[in-house]
């Protein structure tokens, strides 16, 4: 998902796209620790995309501190 994308999401939205992408993350590391994951590239991508969200719930919540 792009930034841009991910910037004109709601705070609950964003909440919630962070929780689904968590446990993404976990099924991709389960799956490579038993063997079955043929893209270990997706777990980095999927990080990256955590990253990205928690940016953007930061950057919000830097902004609404500011009035």
């Amino acid at each position: 998902m792009k930034i841009e994308k991910i910037r004109e999401l709601s705070a609950a939205e964003l909440n919630n796209e962070l929780m689904k992408m968590k446990k993404e993350l976990f099924n991709l590391r389960f799956q490579h620790v038993t063997g079955q994951l043929e893209n270990p590239i997706k777990m980095r991508d999927v990080k990256k995309e955590i990253a990205r969200v928690k940016t953007v719930i930061k950057e919000n919540e830097i902004k609404d501190a500011r009035g």
